[in-house]
């Protein structure tokens, strides 16, 4: 029983680092990458599908992101749906490639994606502690129905602690690596 709830506190535990992990990984450093593109929605035969399934999306080089329709009369519809994303993308059709350089981000721009960036950090350590809160109630609950002993409980919500500590922990590397990379020119 108390290793079911310290299990189900572990992986959502890691399911909270993971979806901090695709949170960061949104806010646009002045590296390209092509997952960038991946909340970009395209007008196709009606109906708004992401980027990816109607092109190739790979790496031109660090700085420059090649989008390939695989329909020729996709080309502007796709050019025109990376313009209007708000994403700050200017992207040039090369022929049925088409080319989109990431612009050089300023000093103002990267304070505000730091912001952002430590926003997400916290709202992830939130959800983390969050979880340990959860799993110290079902605890105390246990124990109010003496299902366990108060030693196992206090043990079950130390080794909760350890978690949520090693969690917080990862969450704060995946924040200063973020950092640190947006800070790099």
């Amino acid at each position: 029983m108390i290793n079911d709830i310290q299990k189900n506190a572990d992986s959502k535990m890691q399911r909270s680092l993971e979806v901090l992990k695709e949170n960061l990984a949104k806010v646009r450093t002045g590296r390209a990458h092509t997952g960038l593109l991946d909340q970009v929605d395209v007008e196709y035969y009606g109906s708004p599908v992401p980027v990816s399934q109607v092109a190739n999306v790979t790496l031109i080089d660090a700085r420059t992101i090649g989008v390939k329709p695989f329909e020729s009369n996709m080309t502007n519809a796709i050019e025109k749906a990376i313009r209007d994303s708000n994403l700050g993308l200017n992207p040039a059709a090369m022929g049925d490639l088409i080319r989109v350089p990431m612009p050089m981000l300023t000093e103002e721009r990267r304070k505000d994606l730091i912001k952002v960036v430590r926003s997400e950090a916290e709202e992830g350590r939130v959800a983390i502690r969050n979880v340990r809160r959860d799993a110290n109630n079902d605890f105390k609950r246990l124990l109010k129905d003496k299902e366990i002993s108060e030693d196992d409980a206090r043990r079950g919500e130390e080794q909760i602690q350890k978690l949520t500590d090693k969690y917080i922990g990862e969450a704060d590397k995946m924040l200063a690596a973020k950092e640190e990379d947006l800070l790099a020119i």
